[in-house]
């Protein structure tokens, strides 16, 4: 499917007027299922600098400074992109679990050197809770790895509420898990908490669902702003993506941004505003099809 995608920024002063920012505004990223056409970030104040360059995980981005006073600053990232479907995969073909496993402790080709830095515990998925407790429910011995994380993404929809008010963008997966609640960027965290906790991979995909589905199709939760769901390693099939909040492999629906460790690293506006004070931020995000977008 090809779309337009436009997500809107808009920072809000309250008290004072904001200096200087210098700050990094992730776009689009091509994947094998993905092309990106175009991509282009605005500013409503025109920045000192500006240049592009890929972060460490190979996410786009357009790198900017501001240094001039003002109360408000709106940023639009619009880009047109083609997915494709997702191959079929047959979950039981995928190595097992503890076959992946084995394979990291020695990884002998750059995809599976790759997969390792997303072993390891990251700030908002480190847990002390007993998340490998409930994740061996799904990963009995000899169960091959995609079939077990398949069923985790349909326990973490069926056993955690999907809740706006509970949690924000620092909470911690231990949080999560406790109140099994929480929006998609929470459901994902607990998804990859839940692998890692078997020294399995799993990575934190940031992206955009269509806003308005086709009609008779159920339109998707979190399609009113920014989307996330994990991605596990799954070999033969490489990576493969599950998004537990909707209980659904990802398709050609979701449109992918950006990869990580978790949240933390792939926040669509990151860096440093100096002055300002208090501020709202305000978001807004249109994923629509091409053939639906007026002349």
């Amino acid at each position: 499917m090809e779309f337009q995608v436009r997500h809107r920024t808009t920072y809000r002063y309250l008290q004072d007027v904001s200096h200087s920012w210098h700050l990094a505004h992730l776009r689009l990223r091509t994947t094998p299922a993905q092309t990106v056409h175009d991509s282009i970030v605005t500013f409503s104040l025109e920045p000192a600098s500006r240049v592009e360059r890929n972060d460490y995980f190979g996410n786009p981005c357009e790198w900017f400074s501001l240094d001039q006073p003002h109360t408000q600053l709106e940023v639009i990232a619009q880009s047109h992109v083609t997915v494709e479907p997702r191959p079929e995969r047959t979950s039981r073909d995928s190595l097992t679990w503890e076959e992946v496993r084995r394979l990291l402790e020695n990884p002998i080709d750059e995809e599976a050197r790759d997969a390792v830095q997303f072993m390891f515990d990251s700030p908002l998925t480190s847990f002390e809770s007993d998340i490998a407790g409930y994740t061996a429910v799904s990963f009995p011995p000899g169960r091959p790895l995609l079939t077990g994380a398949m069923e985790l993404m349909n326990r973490i929809h069926k056993d955690f509420r999907y809740d706006t008010t509970v949690t924000d963008a620092s909470t911690p997966v231990d949080r999560v898990f406790e109140i099994r609640a929480g929006v998609c960027q929470d459901l994902a965290h607990m998804g990859i908490a839940a692998m890692r906790s078997l020294g399995l991979p799993a990575r934190y995909v940031s992206g955009y669902l269509l806003t308005q589905p086709p009609p008779g199709v159920a339109r998707m939760l979190g399609a009113d702003a920014s989307h996330a769901w994990f991605s596990v390693w799954a070999p033969p099939f490489g990576w493969v993506d599950l998004d537990p909040t909707n209980n659904v492999l990802v398709s050609e629906t979701h449109v992918t941004s950006a990869w990580g460790r978790d949240y933390g690293d792939v926040a669509p506006v990151a860096g440093i505003i100096l002055g300002g004070h208090d501020h709202v931020v305000d978001v807004g995000v249109d994923v629509i099809p091409v053939d639906s977008v007026a002349p």
